[in-house]
Parts: C-alpha cells; structure tokens; sequence
C-alpha cells in the first residue's frame, strides 16, 4: 500500500510538472498555435446560449508536440455574430479534456476571430488585443487574454482548404471572479456612481483613452460588473473593436452620443471628488512608457502604418492629460452627472 501512495504521488507530481513545464494558458505571451475545423453555416444556425456543436481543436505544446482535444462551441455575441463573417465563439471542452494541459482550470473560453476575411482583418484583431494589454497596464481587474494562431478549415467549402487567422481567447467571467473571490452580477442594473470610485476612473480613463463610447454600466453592455464583497463593485470592461484605437471599416457610433466617428474621443465617466480624479491622471502618466511599449511588441503582426497609428493614438490622448486646460475642458467638465 506505501509503495502503491508513492507511485500515486510521484504520477500526480509528474502530472503537475509538466504542466508547470508547459505554462497554463494564461500564463504565457507566446502566441500559441491552433487547428480548428467546423461549420460557420451550422455555428450560426444549430446554437444558442445553451445549444453547442461538437468539434475539436489541435494546439501544440511549447515543444511543438501536438494534442487534439474534444470541444463544445456556440456562437456569441451580437453585433459582430449579426455583421461578422467569422462569429465570435464560446468554447467549452468536454469534461477531462483540459486537464494535465496548457488548459488546466480553463474549460470555457471565448474565442474572438477577425470579423471579416481580406487584407487586413488580422489587424484589426491585433488592434483589439492589444486594448485588453492596455487595460491590464491601468488596471487590476481585466479579463486575461492569449493571441492564437489558428489553421481553420470552414466545412462548408467542398475543397475543404485551411487559412490561417490571428485571434485571441478570453477568459471565461466565472474564473475572473474566482481570481478576485468575487462573483458576477448577472442582469442587475448598476447605476455607474455606485461602482468603486478608483476602479470606475481607471475604467473610465481606459475608454476615453482607447476612444469608446460603446459600453454602459447600466445596462452591463460590453462590460461585466464583479462584486468583491457586501458593498464593493467593480467594472470588468472587454469588447474593444468600436473604437478609435482599433477603427474597423464596420465601426459605428451610437446615436445616443454626439460625436460623428469612434476616431472622436468623448469622456463618458461620471463625475468623482476631484483630488481623486487628479491622482488617477497622474497614474496615468507614470505609465506612458508602459503602454506605448505594449504597442512596439506587436511590430511583427501588423504592418508598420498601424502602428504609427496606435502610437500617434495614444499620444494625442497624453497631450490631453498632460495640458490642465485639455484635461479639464475634456475630462472634468464633460464628466457625467446623470445616468
């Protein structure tokens, strides 16, 4: 029976090792490569929020070793399900299939794909992606993300030929909240003064930073709301593509907001205590450097006119911040004071 324990352990210990060894999903800045084959036609029609098709997917290792494991997917999402050649997904593998893996404890993903196939629809998705790196620069709470490199095969064409796509998988909102022992709070309105203060400047900053308009707290469009305790909420922002930094030729702005393109930046948050609002700009600019050098890192992925665009982008954001007059007229007087 001794002998029998440690052979067990040794076997579980092995079993960690490796995983130790190969990273978990997360936990990596390598991008990792992906084959995946299933209908777009039957993904739309066949699946709703609780209705998925089988598939697979193949990834390898940091090795190179490949592994196939069984898989769920859905389709998700609105807009871009709706107007979006590629849908995004919601992934899920069958039970015991992410474990001993680079997917141990990430069982549901979301998968997000280029919108629509041509010249630069990979760009668009390095543009998003690396909004969720900023994010995380200015921001504790942030769902984490991985860049994928997918061989695709679409069944629905007879020849049945791969493309290779750029994408990007987010974490699933249960295991944020797991991160934080928090929980989230699903269909509740939240009036956006009662998100914490520090956290909803920070968030509020980020999207004027990044140009979006495209979210609401109320109404949890684009962004999730985690409860870290009996008082504490705070904003889980995700959903980047309606904006300045990513500019889509599907971007479109809201008529519920007067400006005429997501180029146009509009401040959005509400109005806090002023000293605090001031203390928030200042982490800002401490982190300028950080979060230009997120940009450098994706100088191989996209070509050389997006990224003096990303740059010129956020640059143009830190002449608002650095000016008093810029920062007031932008941000502290056009602060919201009603939902």
């Amino acid at each position: 029976m001794k002998k029998f324990l440690t052979l067990l352990s040794a076997i579980v210990f092995f079993g960690f090792s490796v995983v130790a060894q190969q990273k978990l999903l997360f936990k990596s800045e390598e991008i990792l490569e992906l084959s995946m084959s299933f209908s777009i036609k039957n993904l739309r029609s066949d699946t709703n929020d609780s209705t998925f098709i089988d598939s697979f997917l193949i990834y390898k290792d940091s090795d190179g070793a490949e592994d196939t494991l069984a898989v769920e997917l859905r389709a998700r999402g609105n807009f871009r399900k709706a107007n979006c050649y590629y849908p995004p997904v919601r992934m899920r593998l069958k039970k015991q299939e992410g474990k001993g893996n680079i997917f141990d404890g990430s069982r549901n993903l979301k998968i997000v794909f280029p919108c629509q196939t041509g010249k630069n629809a990979d760009s668009y998705i390095v543009k998003e992606f690396l909004c969720y790196k900023l994010y995380e620069q200015v921001s504790e709470y942030t769902f984490q993300t991985r860049m994928i490199r997918i061989t695709f095969v679409n069944e629905d064409r007879k020849k049945g030929e791969s493309e290779q796509l750029l994408g990007f998988l987010i974490e699933d909102d249960d295991k944020v909240a797991d991160r934080f022992g928090g929980e989230i709070l699903e269909n509740k309105k939240i009036i956006g003064t009662v998100l914490e203060d520090s956290s909803a400047i920070r968030h509020d900053l980020f999207q004027y930073m990044i140009g979006n308009t495209d979210w609401s707290s109320m109404y949890q469009h684009n962004m999730k709301i985690l409860k870290l305790n009996g008082k504490t909420v705070v904003p889980l922002a995700y959903d980047f593509d309606m904006t300045g930094m990513v500019l889509p030729p599907y971007a479109q702005v809201s008529n519920l907001v007067n400006i005429e393109n997501v180029s146009q930046r509009l401040y959005r948050g509400f109005c806090r205590d002023e000293p605090m609002m001031q203390a928030i700009r200042q982490e800002f600019l401490r982190k300028e450097s950080s979060l230009l050098a997120e940009i450098a890192l994706l100088e191989s992925l996209v070509p050389a006119y997006e990224i003096k665009h990303m740059n010129n982008y956020l640059n143009e954001f830190f002449l608002i911040l650095k000016d008093d007059k810029r920062f007031d007229f932008n941000i502290m007087s056009a602060c919201r004071t009603t939902e």
